[in-house]
C-alpha cells in the first residue's frame, strides 16, 4: 500500500460500551456511582494505614500502595467516557488516545507487580517467618516498589512509541471505552508485526513471570497451612489468602483473555466487557475484599471515624458552652441543634459526648456553677 492512501489521524472515535443512544444515561448511572464508589474507599484505605502508626507494616505498604495505583486506574478512563456521554461527543484526541495507553499500561502493570509483590509478602510472614524482618524490611520494600514502578514504566513507554509509529487508515472509529492497543492495531494501515510481537513476548513475561511467582507462593502457603494443627489458624490463613486468589483471577483472566490470546478470536463486546472488569470493578471491589474482612483495617477505618467525628463534636461543644451564660434561648437552641445533626448516626462515643454536655450545661444552670473546663471534655473525646 502506499503512503498516499495512509492518513495521520487526528482524533478518534469511542464508541463506548453501547452505540444505542437510550443506554447512555442508564451506563452514566451504573458507572458514576462505581467510579465515586471504587475512588473514594481506595482514597479512604490509603488515609487510614496512613494514620495508623499500627498499619505502619509491609503488608499495608503494598495495600496502600494498590490503592493508589486503583484510584489513577479508574480514573485513567471512566471520567473520559462520562463526559463524553454527559456532551454527547464520542471523540478523544491522538494525543489524548496515546496517554491513555500509557498510563493504562502502566496502571495494569502496576497492579501486576503489586499484587505479586503482596503474594510474596503472605509467603515470607507463614512459610518463613523468622526472616520476615529482613526479608520485608523498609529497604526492601522500596526497592521492590521502586523496580515496578521502573519496570511498567518502561514497559508502557516502549508500547506508546510502538503505536505512535504508525499510520491510520480512514476509519477511526473504536468500539471501546477507552484506547487500548488491540482495536488501534486494527485500524493502522502499517506494519503492525513488531507490535505484535512485543504484546507477545514482553508483555507475555511481564504477564506470566509474576503470575508464576503468586502460583509458587501460594503452592509454599498452601502447604505450610496444611501442617498448621488448628483448625481455626487454618481457617484464617485461608480466608485472608483466598480474598487475595480471587483477585488474582478476575486480575489475569481478564488480561490473559484480552491481550494474550489469538487475534481472530477476538469480539468488540466480550474484550470491552473484560476490559470493564480488570479496569473498573476490580480497583473498585479491592477495598472491600482487602478490608472488610480484615480486622485491622476495619479497626483503623473506625478509629478515623470517630476522630473525625469527636473533632467536629468537640468544637461544637466548646462553642455550645460558650455560649451559655449569655441568656441568648435562640443561639442556644440553634447551637444544640447543629449539635444534634452532627451526632445522628454516628458511633456511642460521639453521642455520649453530646450527652454529657447536655447534661453539665443544665447542671450549671440549675445550681449556677461556673462552667467546666471544656478543653479537657475536648481533648479526652478526641483521644477515644
Amino acid at each position: 500500500m502506499e503512503m498516499g492512501n495512509h492518513t495521520s489521524a487526528s482524533q478518534f472515535i469511542l464508541l463506548g460500551l453501547s452505540s444505542r443512544p437510550e443506554r447512555q444515561e442508564l451506563i452514566f448511572g451504573l458507572f458514576l456511582p462505581i467510579y465515586l464508589v471504587g475512588a473514594a474507599g481506595n482514597l479512604l484505605i490509603i488515609l487510614a494505614i496512613g494514620s495508623d502508626s499500627r498499619l505502619h507494616m509491609p503488608m499495608y505498604f503494598f495495600l496502600s500502595s494498590l490503592s493508589l495505583v486503583d484510584v489513577c486506574f479508574i480514573s485513567a478512563t471512566v471520567p473520559k467516557m462520562l463526559a463524553n456521554i454527559q456532551t454527547q461527543t464520542r471523540s478523544i484526541s491522538y494525543g489524548g488516545c496515546l496517554a491513555q495507553i500509557y498510563f493504562c499500561i502502566l496502571l495494569a502493570n502496576m497492579d501486576n507487580f503489586l499484587l505479586t509483590a503482596m503474594a510474596y509478602d503472605r509467603y515470607v510472614a507463614i512459610c518463613q517467618p523468622l526472616h520476615y524482618s529482613t526479608m520485608m524490611s523498609l529497604p526492601a520494600c522500596a526497592l521492590m516498589l521502586g523496580s515496578a514502578w521502573l519496570v511498567a514504566n518502561l514497559h508502557s513507554l516502549l508500547h506508546t512509541l510502538l503505536m505512535a509509529r504508525l499510520d491510520f487508515c480512514a476509519s477511526n472509529v473504536i468500539p471501546y471505552f477507552f484506547c487500548d492497543l488491540v482495536p488501534l492495531l486494527q485500524l493502522s494501515c502499517s506494519n503492525t508485526l513488531p507490535n505484535q510481537l512485543m504484546i507477545l513476548l514482553v508483555g507475555g513475561l511481564i504477564v506470566l513471570i509474576p503470575f508464576l511467582s503468586i502460583l509458587i507462593s501460594y503452592v509454599h502457603i498452601v502447604s505450610a497451612v496444611l501442617r498448621v494443627p488448628s483448625a481455626r489458624g487454618k481457617q484464617k490463613a485461608f480466608s485472608t489468602c483466598g480474598s487475595h486468589l480471587a483477585v488474582v483471577i478476575l486480575f489475569y483472566g481478564t488480561i490473559t483473555g484480552v491481550y494474550l490470546s489469538p487475534s481472530p478470536s477476538h469480539s468488540a463486546d466480550k474484550d470491552s466487557l473484560a476490559s470493564v472488569m480488570y479496569m473498573v470493578v476490580t480497583p473498585t471491589l479491592n477495598p472491600f475484599i482487602y478490608c472488610l474482612r480484615n480486622k485491622d483495617m476495619k479497626g483503623a477505618l473506625w478509629k478515623l471515624e470517630r476522630e473525625e467525628a469527636g473533632l467536629r463534636v468537640g468544637s461544637l461543644g466548646v462553642k455550645h458552652v460558650k455560649g451559655r451564660g449569655q441568656d441568648n434561648p435562640s443561639e442556644d437552641a440553634s447551637l444544640q441543634a447543629e449539635l444534634e445533626k452532627e451526632t445522628k448516626g454516628k458511633g456511642l462515643i460521639t453521642q455520649a459526648f453530646f450527652v454529657e454536655v447536655r447534661a453539665q450545661d443544665a447542671l450549671s444552670k440549675v445550681f449556677h456553677l461556673p462552667p467546666p473546663s471544656w478543653d479537657v471534655k475536648v481533648k479526652e473525646s478526641e483521644s477515644n
